[in-house]
């Protein structure tokens, strides 16, 4: 089930009620101050704390649609006063940290201008919670919100920091892309948002989940695209109504999985001929989470209980509940699951994650936004029977799903949005120990905001990054001021991220205008788009990426936007792979 996103940043777990996107309620005061109740940050002083609390009533009202702040609901108040020059924002951030000694409380911090208009907030179970903005000058109210404060107080930082020195940006255009829509008579080629897409590279034949239905796409050798409904219907599994559609194709055996998520189980069915048939399959294992599924696999780790001759590769399934997140492990090829294992608790990281991946020597990594103070994955040596959280330190907690790929060597991706909505890449090469390159690969073209983080690798030294983004900056949940054009980008790598080239895979045809919600089931329709989009590679490395697109007809050529979710695959057509055995031969051309 899809919870309400708390705009900006990492949703709260499940143990809060869905939320609606927050109002901040203007003109009302609130109930406590903090202590100092204000200051000024500057070049000559560029840090200051302050305290509040403690504090003993909640204040839940931003579940209801609009944060109250009286005697009855408290919010805390802090004055903040930003007094630097114009343009030292180029190299600068604006960082607030609010944090509280027990790990089980939750508080919300809101960052508002002077006239009251909401500039960003951190809304999660984070502990921390973490804003990064950009220090414009002006006088700003820092509001903290004990959502779930068990008694506690908070302390809370201000500071201006420099921006990480960065390489020079990339090349552009190492790759290009063609666009495939599907066609209308195609039963949900409009309701696609949050597609996954995977590839048999036995037959080379594309499958795509949109909503409870999945599609095959066939490209012949003059790249045409011929899309079929190969869903697997009533009664098998496919339900009427879906909490969250997934789809996952094992490219090396060519199974696919699709699943639909019914609480604390799924209706998950297989097919080994690209969806001509499905068989059922137990969906996941008992004491699975509620919300916000993921099916993958690959090899079994030398380190764990392996498999049968019933299938090569392991299957996991992984969800998210009330107070963790757990993972199973099918090996019988997602006929039967083991029982659902905790993957981290919600005193490690927040619910939600991304999706599951699976390395060549059987590790296994799921990506989490909140860990505290940074981004993360859960990962697994033993075939899912135990997990450990590994933080990238360079990150901060954000609102999208975070995304790995794996290279050929076992090179570990961390594509992510950053607290600051940059979209950013970080490479480990010792299963998440450590990281490098940590770098805002959207910098050549001035993206500024991104959304749906999607990474798959080839070799060990390439790999690609796909994402939603735009060159507009600011709140782009706003949707009364924010008035971006956001564009598909594919960014790669061929030197193990030590550079990046960014792409624009849809340069004259916008995927949305305007804002993008990214705060819930109570979305207005700016929520269009869903949660996420998904990137994988055919055999010859060439890069798909599923998405849906939501300016169509009209919109595409310069009308208003339309929050359509057309379902769309963008498929390299130029530039080289991500299998270097391949450069000899251009995507277009290369045989299939």
């Amino acid at each position: 089930m899809k919870r309400a996103r708390m705009a900006g940043r990492a949703p709260r777990s499940v143990v809060a009620v869905a939320t609606m996107l927050v109002v901040v309620a203007l003109g009302t005061t609130p109930a406590d101050a903090a202590t100092p109740t204000s200051g000024t940050v500057s070049t000559a002083s560029p840090d200051l704390t302050w305290n509040g609390g403690p504090f003993a009533v909640p204040n839940a009202t931003a579940t209801t649609g609009t944060l109250a702040c009286n005697a009855a609901t408290v919010c805390d108040d802090y004055t903040l006063d930003v007094d630097v020059p114009a343009g030292y924002d180029a190299d600068h951030d604006l960082k607030i940290t609010v944090g509280w000694p027990k790990s089980a409380a939750d508080f919300d911090v809101y960052l508002l201008d002077s006239a009251g208009a909401e500039v960003a907030q951190a809304a999660s179970n984070a502990d921390p919670e973490i804003l990064v903005v950009p220090p414009v000058a002006g006088t700003y109210t820092v509001r903290v919100v004990p959502f779930n404060p068990l008694g506690d107080g908070y302390t809370a930082k201000a500071e201006l920091v420099a921006k990480p020195a960065a390489p020079a940006p990339g090349p552009t255009g190492a790759t290009s892309f063609t666009n495939y829509p599907a066609p209308d008579s195609l039963p949900q080629a409009h309701n696609a948002g949050e597609p996954s897409i995977g590839v048999n590279w036995k037959t080379g034949k594309v499958m795509y989940q949109a909503y409870t239905d999945t599609y095959r796409v066939s490209f012949d050798d003059t790249a045409k695209a011929t899309w079929e409904n190969k869903s697997a219907g009533l009664p098998k599994c496919t339900a009427v109504r879906s909490l969250d559609p997934i789809l996952f194709t094992d490219h090396d055996t060519g199974r696919t999985f699709e699943s639909q998520l019914a609480g604390k189980a799924s209706l998950t069915c297989f097919t080994d001929d690209d969806g001509e048939t499905w068989t059922p399959s137990q969906g996941g294992g008992l004491n699975s989470g509620v919300d916000h599924q993921t099916i993958g696999g690959g090899r079994y780790s030398a380190n764990g209980v392996g498999g049968t001759p019933l299938y090569p590769n392991a299957v996991y399934y992984c969800s998210q509940d009330i107070a963790d997140a757990l993972c199973s492990t099918s090996r019988d090829g997602g006929l039967t699951f083991g029982p659902a294992v905790p993957m981290y608790t919600l005193l490690d990281c927040g619910g939600l994650h991304g999706h599951v991946k699976v390395a060549p020597d059987g590790t296994v990594y799921v990506p989490n936004k909140g860990c505290g103070a940074n981004q993360a994955v859960a990962v697994s040596s033993d075939n899912g029977t135990t997990w450990q959280v590994r933080k990238v330190p360079t990150s901060a907690p954000a609102d999208s799903d975070p995304a790995v790929g794996i290279g050929a060597d076992g090179t570990v991706y961390f594509g992510y949005q950053n607290a600051d909505g940059h979209p950013r890449v970080a490479i480990s090469h010792d299963k998440g120990a450590t990281w490098e390159n940590d770098q805002d690969v959207g910098a050549a073209l001035g993206i500024r905001n991104t959304v749906f983080p999607a990474m798959v690798a080839g070799d060990g030294d390439r790999a690609a990054f796909a994402f939603i983004g735009t060159p507009t900056g600011g709140n782009y949940q706003d949707t009364a001021n924010f008035t971006g054009e956001w564009h598909l980008y594919v960014a790669a790598t061929y030197d193990a991220g030590k550079t990046w080239s960014l792409t624009d895979a849809t340069p004259n045809d916008p995927v949305q205008k305007g804002s993008i919600c990214t705060g819930g089931t109570t979305c207005g329709n700016d929520r269009n788009l869903l949660d996420f989009m998904d990137v994988q590679i055919d055999k010859q490395g060439r890069i798909l990426v599923g998405y849906a697109d939501g300016c169509t007809a009209a919109c595409a050529t310069g009308g208003a936007q339309n929050f359509d979710s057309l379902a769309t695959i963008a498929r390299q057509s130029g530039g080289k792979t991500l299998f270097a055995a391949n450069d000899a031969a251009s995507p277009a051309t290369s045989p299939r």
